[in-house]
């Protein structure tokens, strides 16, 4: 019996692809820039200095001419100081790069950071099509499965396949006396596709840059990643940022390369007070709250405005106000899903009992895998809730 010959794996040297001296350069600059908080000078004296330590340029093209270029790419922009007023244009859309002299980064670079973000820390999951989140319920929905069955009364003619249904046809009554009835109809079979609200909650406290370890930096690598996979694979989702620290406030998605951490202590319940305020206004079924956080609660405003803090230890009161949160978030059918990227016993206790209260979800992690983690939380949330 001949046997059919296939061709097997060849293995050859791995070449990386060309990049241009722009390209190699302009990969460093951008992971430099969002250590720097959008601090193009910053950014550029880091390079000079890499460049001295491993020669990354040369004399037929210089920082200088990365400078030039990017100006001309239109990823940074000379700013002129008149008479010491802030640097730029009163509204101009990416203009945050407060305490830079000489350059600020364009809307333009903002946008490629956050793609950058996404390809970096998403890159490896597959794509699809808008409106992957799935449902446990089939039927009359707006997400195709690729699978078949029988028609049913009400269907809608649109979801009948035509293919699948003249197979049939011929199968049960022949070529020669071809007819269609409606046992031979099959429709493709649908799911719904939820919607979903997110609050994505960062702690800006001082302890995020504490004891030699960066953690606001991948923090905000996640946001840009997660703002930018929401705006363009889940459209009709919100996402809505806010940071916390003694107090707290929403951030707009054009703010997050500019993230700094404080001199704060961490205000959690100003945190959770102000995400459930801006979920009650979405009309989505789906409602949900990101926390990323390496600290215990340590403040509280009191009504008369003055601030309570205790950075000693658990601090009851404020440990309670915390409890209760989560228990008016658990009321309102939001859960909290919490990343603490500490491993202290006592903080992970109470985040235990804060997730119990809520009936929610907690996940003690370092900083590497904190996004892959966030996207399958979100993937996984997204189902719509029936209520019964």
């Amino acid at each position: 019996m001949a046997m059919n010959t296939r061709k097997g794996f060849r293995f050859t040297t791995y070449e990386a692809p060309h990049q241009t001296p722009f390209e190699k350069l302009f990969e460093i600059f951008q992971e430099l820039i969002t250590h720097t908080s959008g601090d193009v000078e910053e950014a550029l004296d880091w390079l000079r200095e890499l460049d001295k330590e491993y020669e990354l340029t040369d004399d037929d093209y210089t920082i200088d001419d990365f400078i030039e270029e990017l100006k001309a790419k239109g990823f940074i922009r000379e700013e002129i100081d008149l008479d010491n007023n802030e640097a730029g244009t009163e509204g101009d859309e990416g203009d945050e790069g407060e305490g830079n002299s000489g350059f600020s980064i364009t809307a333009k670079l903002e946008r490629m950071l956050r793609q950058r973000a996404l390809d970096q820390i998403f890159g490896k999951l597959k794509r699809s099509g808008s409106g992957n989140h799935k449902t446990g319920k089939s039927g009359r929905g707006d997400e195709h499965t690729g699978e078949f069955r029988e028609y049913r009364f009400g269907d809608a003619l649109e979801h009948i396949s035509m293919t699948e249904s003249l197979k049939n046809a011929q199968v049960n009554h022949g070529l020669d006396n071809f007819s269609l009835r409606e046992e031979d109809l099959v429709v493709e079979d649908t799911q719904y596709k939820a919607q979903m609200s997110t609050v994505l909650m960062i702690d800006i406290s001082h302890s995020m840059i504490l004891y030699g370890e960066d953690r606001i930096t991948p923090a905000k690598k996640v946001a840009m990643a997660l703002a930018e996979l929401i705006t363009t694979r889940y459209p009709k989702d919100t996402l809505d940022i806010l940071v916390f620290g003694n107090d707290a406030w929403p951030i707009s998605i054009k703010e997050l390369p500019y993230l700094k951490v404080g001199p704060y202590h961490t205000n959690t319940v100003a945190g959770l007070q102000l995400a459930m305020d801006m979920l009650r206004r979405k009309r989505n079924t789906n409602k949900q709250i990101f926390m990323i956080t390496d600290g215990k609660p340590s403040c509280l405003r009191l009504p008369n405005g003055d601030y309570y803090k205790n950075s000693v230890g658990l601090d009851e009161y404020i440990v309670e106000k915390c409890y209760n949160m989560a228990q008016q978030a658990r009321k309102l059918h939001i859960p909290i899903t919490t990343f603490m990227i500490a491993e202290d016993p006592y903080l992970m206790k109470f985040v235990r009992e804060f997730t119990k209260a809520n009936k929610g979800k907690a996940f003690y992690t370092g900083l590497k895998g904190l996004g892959e983690m966030i996207f399958e939380d979100y993937e996984q949330n997204r189902r719509k809730r029936i209520k019964g």
